[in-house]
């Protein structure tokens, strides 16, 4: 079964800037070993189905029947590989992680699907009353307070405005290799960018700017306001990732290789600074299209 067609932003942040419980839960999830980034996604489709499966079912994933949070150690992932921590390095107050935190995730998801589908959708994917359900998920929503998760995520195609929080030569492909001689020697195909903090939030509050300054404060610039907000959250020395996720089984390798999505987006910048208009609505044209063709696969699935 292929990886859930989502991509991720996440944030990696240094182990000894997490306090309390979940601090707690990230070491134990340490010790019993960290998920590879490749099967985050398949890790959070397998815990959401067992809950779902689970007798009686679960709303969330990560509870218990009452509705209440499972103290268990935490799924983590690493930031291995370049822009990251070195993988052999031993556990400490510098190690970048990043907590999967499936159980809040899932419920702002339900929020979301709750204010957003029809009636119809709703009633037929609902086992308990709507007020029910949409009150308990935001009450786990609440729980996290002043903090925020490590991970907010998309479906089916990346947010256009994530692409201002990164440099076109900071990405990282990963494309099987020839010499590889078996499949399991092959590397999994990946799509993905790792910057700063600090670099990330300074590009997101001038695109934000900028954007604001020439088409208003709606849409994009209200998006990039968002996910700098977002950022904030966390410790200065934290890492920001953006991944195509499973969005890779929607792209052959050549369409990877080619992709230009954080050049449009940049060209697209420049060209709004420079007073360009017509130059910018191109690049915009060319990535809406780009990825109009990765989301016209929701429709057919």
């Amino acid at each position: 079964m292929p990886a859930p067609f989502v991509c991720y932003l996440r944030v990696y942040e240094p182990l000894g800037a997490l306090r309390g419980p979940l601090a707690q839960r990230v070491r134990a999830g340490l010790a019993r070993g960290a998920v590879p980034v490749v099967d985050a996604g398949r890790r959070d489709r397998e815990v959401c189905l067992r809950a779902q499966l689970g007798v009686p079912p679960r709303l969330l994933p990560g509870e218990k029947i009452d509705g209440t949070a499972i103290e268990a150690p935490a799924d983590v992932l690493l930031a291995e590989g370049p822009g990251g921590a070195a993988g052999q390095e031993p556990i400490g107050p510098q190690t970048l992680v990043c907590p999967l935190e499936t159980r809040p995730r899932a419920a702002a998801a339900l929020v979301g699907f709750l204010s957003s589908e029809t009636p119809v959708l709703r009633t037929a994917a609902l086992t308990a009353e709507e007020s029910v359900v949409r009150s308990r998920a935001e009450a786990v929503v609440a729980e996290l307070g002043d903090s925020a998760t490590h991970i907010v995520s998309a479906t089916w195609t990346v947010p256009l405005p994530w692409f201002a929080l990164v440099e076109p030569a900071e990405r990282i492909l990963v494309l099987p290799s020839d010499d590889a001689v078996t499949a399991a020697e092959a590397p999994a195909r990946r799509c993905y960018w790792r910057v700063p903090v600090a670099d990330a939030l300074s590009r997101a509050d001038a695109a934000a700017d900028l954007l604001a300054d020439t088409l208003g404060d709606d849409g994009p610039s209200d998006v990039l306001r968002d996910t700098a907000r977002w950022m904030r959250h966390f410790d200065p020395g934290s890492l920001v990732e953006l991944d195509y996720g499973g969005l890779v089984t929607l792209m052959d390798d050549q369409t990877l290789a080619a992709d230009t999505s954080a050049e449009d987006v940049a060209e697209a910048l420049e060209a709004l600074k420079a007073g360009d208009a017509e130059k910018a609505m191109a690049s915009y044209r060319r990535l809406r299209d780009f990825w109009a063709g990765r989301a016209a696969h929701q429709r057919a699935n």
